[in-house]
């Protein structure tokens, strides 16, 4: 997959098939929409392209970073995507001289793949129905894919993130079609879990949606070696001087890698959720939290091992 950041210097391509859409969190919705690109596109000999945008349209915080959805991307066959910087002077085009400008004559696109929630234009005030009028004005096809049903949920990115944020990982998990994850930077912090003979990698989540205050037993992805772990977020209330309540405190999120332990600083790792193993609390002393620490460790390994 070729990654371009805007239009100006792409060349025009046979049979453009473009997957339209924020994609925030590539849920079982998104992927419906861009598995049937990438096949339309092989089916005509064309070229199946991914349209996305970046930061979010709604400025809120994101299931996926632009990190973690250009990773996932990579892996459905896609021949392009394009970036679409989502400013104040992007939001302001009329939705007509968007579709005019950027996918008619900026693309050439032959058949456009978009859901039924999408809006784009200035003011959203473009939907499905103009999308199918502007379809026949500039000979496009168009194609609109309605929302879809996971038993009695209506699969929604705004419904994961509220689902995630409450702690509900098994009901996001089974409206994602995966694991809940962040993908984030490995940063330097205090060593405190190093100190306590428990070395992390303290991770930078690039803004995206993070479960409760707790421990967890995780996946690890590192390039292509994955390895299990125990993950912590929280404002390590044992350590917390402050009288801070830590509702508002600043979260950490630290992982302690199973049968790992070099270096990653500045390297982006993958955390798969699998199950909460308790919530975060203050212990009286260093020494209550390393036992407990080993009780976390012991059951994240059993979850794993359950797998």
């Amino acid at each position: 997959m070729r990654l371009f950041r805007g239009i100006r210097f792409i060349k025009r391509c046979v049979r453009p098939v473009v997957a339209l859409g924020v994609f925030d969190g590539l849920h079982r919705g998104h992927r419906k929409i861009l598995c049937a690109a990438v096949r339309h596109a092989r089916r005509i000999k064309g070229t199946s392209i991914v349209v996305t945008f970046w930061p979010h349209p709604q400025k809120k915080q994101s299931l996926y970073s632009l990190q973690h959805r250009l990773k996932l991307f990579s892996g459905y066959g896609l021949d392009r995507c394009i970036v679409v910087r989502f400013d104040s002077r992007f939001a302001g085009v009329p939705a007509e001289r968007f579709v005019r400008d950027f996918l008619v004559r900026g693309l050439g696109v032959y058949a456009l793949f978009v859901g039924r929630n999408f809006r784009f234009g200035s003011g959203a005030r473009g939907n499905w129905k103009l999308l199918k009028r502007l379809a026949q004005k500039y000979g496009f096809k168009v194609k609109i894919f309605d929302v879809i049903k996971y038993g009695r949920q209506t699969v929604s990115s705004t419904l994961i993130r509220s689902l995630i944020s409450a702690g509900k990982l098994r009901l996001a998990e089974e409206l994602l079609g995966r694991p809940v994850a962040i993908l984030g930077t490995v940063i330097r912090g205090k060593s405190l879990g190093r100190k306590l003979g428990f070395p992390t990698a303290n991770i930078n989540p690039h803004h995206e949606v993070l479960p409760p205050s707790g421990i967890y037993a995780v996946m690890v992805f590192l390039g292509k070696r994955k390895f299990g772990g125990a993950c912590y977020i929280g404002s390590r209330p044992t350590f917390r001087k402050s009288k801070t309540k830590l509702s508002s405190a600043p979260r950490s999120i630290e992982v302690h890698i199973f049968g790992f332990n070099k270096p990653l600083y500045g390297k982006d790792i993958e955390v798969r959720f699998l199950e909460k193993i308790r919530p975060d609390r203050k212990f009286s002393s260093p020494g209550e939290l390393v036992l407990n620490i080993k009780k976390d460790i012991s059951a994240a390994k059993r979850i794993i091992s359950s797998l």
